[in-house]
């Protein structure tokens, strides 16, 4: 009996590598590959037969030609060297292996990077040519020990350890243990690929239940390498690279044999080597080698819907297995409209997808398919018959066009006009650009397959039932967190769910502001209270500054009548200087409490923005006013001889000596200026 590997074949990266070439082929300029494109002679002869050439260094480029950078990569000092030579570069590089470059050059600066791999290998040599620092190779488990022997890895020291795409899973699994029990600062990136883990373990099973295994795959390849290796440990393994080779096999006596083949192995070959094979091997009582590998590649057609399972994740596409020898992949353009979508946001590795075929390659034994448009069919009878049934849809906002916005719900874009996507048609529509709405059908065109929908019509019934319970629970000092909407010159408006209140500019602060906007933003999330409710015409006022915050309420707590503190002043007038003692509440500095010495005004001692010690001589609270003396912390000084203070009518007035030219200047009464002064509190 002949069992042959599910996975056998073209993993997707090299699959995207050959097609890229093959591509590349028909076009008419020069074009040469940096490298074996990938380990496959076949694949290699057959580009050179289309004109694609193999050369080794940049220098072997014919001049004006494109270069392609093969599936393993190439160092960046390579990518370098490329962009000065000013050939064009299609890149190749599998996307599984250019994550390892991207991981190794963000971490070797300050890392040392440990590389589980063969240093020859090509994939290797491109990884390590990303470390800007030092770096490690190791190709199996005995070799990471004689390292770790010969103390080349310090224990205190940062580590990253990464693998080639194609590394034994096997080896694998003894290298991370080694290393976890040596190294206490280790980060692991197992970038093993997917494919080689499952192709490696199915071989593994199919192995131990053979008497025999034939693995196919190009000589140099290092993962059909490791499938030998793996399956010579567990029975008799043969590997060949032509299908002619299979005649060079002594197979006699073997009663069940399996089949596996490399990465790098097109599905050509194992046509050929099952034809070969079943020339040699013929057993009536079973399938022949033939039909079985005939019906693991069965036709499939186009327009056809299969089901698939997703085994490989890409940044512009995903692969599936549908069932057959075909090496399924989805472009990200079939997968979805959202052009800012990635793969790994919509789809993981083992999910089962429903997809439509859109193009069979049997040659290249390749088969693109599509979710988005098998989606769209079904969407598109969802989407028309919502006019009717009048459901509610969800969709994302993907494109702002001229008078409005296309939304994707279901594979099917629907237009939104502007007058129809907000509440107001002040709102910017690119706000919406990315977001999720809701929104319904108001008419459709089959024949176009075209359909108008409208989110204003959500926003209103929303709004309205938001309004229908603020009002039924709404009193006087209810509390609310609101979203501020928009400001003016006399105060900021709220949102508070459904309903619109405004914040008179007094209530935003306890100090005095010139505008809203020295409090709050547009956009702003705050707490407010419902200060007042008219019923009638749907009118709230709101309260914003809390009572505890009230700066009066802190100098009756904090500043009494006899406190010394430190103050700053804000403004003169003749009679005085205002200084603020916290913010919201300014006390005044009479002229005659400023100093022990007659001044002619308050600027003689005194500044804007000077700090000065004080004596709170008395606090009005209910009249706001805060009387302050400097006075009273200075030393009495000897009185002037010309100087006499004379006491009349609980007034203290100061009576200066004459003048020059017999004049004399008398300074207003303490109690006058007060009266004259305006109120101290701001």
């Amino acid at each position: 009996m002949i069992t042959i590997a599910q996975t056998a074949g073209f993993c997707f990266g090299v699959q995207r590598a050959v097609d890229t070439a093959f591509a590349q082929a028909k076009k008419p300029e020069k074009t040469c590959t940096l490298g074996e494109i990938i380990h496959n002679p076949q694949i290699v002869e057959s580009l050179q037969e289309q004109g694609i050439k193999t050369i080794e260094t940049i220098e072997q480029a014919p001049p004006g030609s494109t270069v392609i950078i093969r599936s393993h990569g190439v160092p960046k000092k390579v990518y370098e060297q490329l962009a000065a030579s000013g050939h064009k570069v299609i890149d190749a590089t599998c996307p599984f292996v250019r994550k390892i470059h991207l991981t190794v050059e963000k971490y070797s600066k300050d890392h040392t990077i440990l590389i589980a791999g063969d240093i020859s290998h090509p994939e290797v040599e491109g990884i390590a040519g990303f470390c800007q620092g030092s770096y490690l190779v190791f190709p199996c488990a005995d070799q990471l020990d004689s390292l770790i022997n010969k103390q080349m890895l310090p224990e205190d020291c940062p580590y990253i350890l990464v693998a080639q795409t194609t590394f034994s899973t096997v080896e694998w699994k003894k290298c991370v243990e080694k290393l976890k029990k040596v190294c206490t600062n280790l980060k692991i990136f197992d970038t093993i690929c997917i494919a080689t883990e499952k192709r490696q373990q199915e071989a593994m099973e199919l192995a131990a239940k053979s008497d025999a295994m034939i693995v196919i795959g190009g000589k140099h390849s290092s993962n059909t390498a490791k499938l030998a290796s793996l399956c010579g440990g567990l029975c008799d393994t043969f590997s060949i690279e032509r299908p002619q080779e299979v005649y060079d096999l002594d197979l006699m006596g073997y009663t069940n044999i399996g089949v596996t083949a490399g990465a790098s192995t097109p599905a050509c070959i194992i046509k050929e080597v099952h034809k070969t094979m079943s020339e040699i091997l013929k057993d009536q009582d079973e399938l022949s080698f033939e039909e079985m590998l005939d019906q693991s590649f069965k036709t499939i057609y186009n327009r056809e819907k299969v089901t698939a399972v997703v085994t490989g994740i890409a940044p512009n596409e995903i692969s599936v297995d549908i069932g057959t020898k075909h090496a399924g992949y989805v472009p990200l353009s079939e997968l979805t409209d959202d052009p800012n979508a990635k793969p790994e946001d919509i789809v993981k590795v083992g999910d089962e997808l429903e997809l439509l075929v859109i193009r069979v390659n049997d040659v290249e034994g390749t088969v693109m398919l599509s979710k988005k448009r098998l989606d769209a069919a079904a969407g598109f009878e969802k989407v028309m018959n919502a006019v009717d049934t009048q459901e509610v849809l969800e969709g994302v906002v993907v494109e702002v066009i001229k008078g409005g916005i296309l939304v994707l719900t279901n594979g099917v874009k629907v237009f939104i006009p502007a007058s129809q996507a907000t509440l107001s048609r002040s709102d910017n529509l690119e706000d919406l650009l990315k977001k999720k709405v809701q929104f319904k059908i108001l008419e459709v065109n089959r024949q176009r397959k075209r359909a108008v929908g409208s989110i204003k019509v959500i926003l209103k019934e929303q709004r309205k039932e938001l309004e229908e319970k603020f009002w039924a629970d709404a009193q006087v000092g209810k509390v609310y967190t609101g979203v501020v909407k928009s400001l003016t010159s006399y105060g900021a408006f709220v949102n508070l769910g459904g309903v619109d209140g405004m914040v008179h500019i007094s209530e935003l602060s306890w100090n005095r502001i010139k505008h809203p906007s020295e409090v709050v933003n547009v956009g702003d999330t705050i707490e407010v209270y419902i200060k007042d409710i008219d019923a009638d015409t749907k009118k709230i006022s709101l309260g914003y500054k809390k009572s505890e915050d009230n700066p009066w309420e802190i100098m009756k707590k904090d500043y009494p009548a006899g406190a010394v503190v430190t103050v700053k002043i804000v403004s003169m007038t003749p009679f005085g200087a205002f200084a603020q003692i916290i913010p919201g509440v300014d006390g005044l500095i009479h002229i005659s409490q400023i100093s022990n010495e007659r001044i002619n005004k308050p600027s003689d001692v005194l500044a804007i923005g000077q700090e000065v010690q004080v004596k709170i001589t008395e606090v009005d609270l209910e009249k706001k006013r805060v009387s302050l003396s400097m006075r009273a912390l200075i030393e009495p000084e000897q009185k002037e001889e010309n100087v006499a203070p004379v006491e009349e009518k609980d007034e203290v007035v100061y009576e200066a000596a004459p003048a020059q030219e017999g004049k004399t200047q008398e300074a207003p009464a303490e109690q006058t200026a007060e009266e004259e002064a305006p109120s101290s509190a701001q």
